[in-house]
């Protein structure tokens, strides 16, 4: 059976605020008197609007993660286009002064989205890539154009190939890389 399965994630919330709200009171005037009753309904109401507001927010759903966003350090930046699923893109990292290219740009050579969990890969250079295993999520930015609408959180490794052996070792950090809103992306 197909449907809507976000419809179906709200109904243990109101099914819990239901049960707070006509039974909560009812418990408290047991247990401490009728004021106590009365403030159940207060605490019932909160209670249900916190649940019911964090479910939404759970619950909605992020069409496309397409744009760009803040990688490990301030000047380098995260590229992605996602098309039916699939994403490409690249990853731009400045380079020190001591370095002979002033930006390397690791092209993401495979990538996926499927629901809110997204993985891609980047192609070696200088015998180093990236590999990413996240999820997407709303930001606190509030519209599209906005810093920080949507972060991709997860798990980044720094994957670097040994000589001649090919032997590869990884460096694993959790991070969140934050989308690049439009006032940003003009000041560069």
């Amino acid at each position: 059976m197909t449907g809507n399965r976000g419809g179906n994630q709200k109904q243990p919330c109101w099914s819990l605020a239901f049960l707070l709200f006509f039974y909560a009171p009812v418990g408290a005037s047991l247990v401490v008197g009728p004021a106590a009753a009365r403030t159940g309904y207060l605490g019932a109401a909160l209670v249900a609007a916190t649940i019911g507001s964090a479910a939404a927010q759970a619950s909605e759903n992020i069409d496309d993660i397409t744009g760009k966003y803040h990688f490990l350090s301030p000047d380098d930046t995260l590229g992605i286009l996602e098309e039916e699923g699939k994403l490409k893109g690249y990853i731009d990292v400045v380079q020190g002064e001591e370095e002979s290219d002033d930006v390397l740009t690791y092209e993401i050579v495979s990538g996926s989205r499927k629901n809110d969990h997204v993985e891609f890969q980047t192609k070696t250079i200088h015998r180093k890539y990236y590999r990413f295993s996240g999820k997407v999520e709303r930001g606190s930015g509030r519209q599209a154009d906005d810093p920080d609408y949507l972060r991709l959180v997860g798990d980044l490794e720094t994957v670097t190939v040994k000589g001649d052996s090919g032997q590869e070792s990884a460096e694993k950090k959790h991070l969140v890389f934050k989308l690049i809103g439009k006032t940003e992306r003009e000041e560069q």
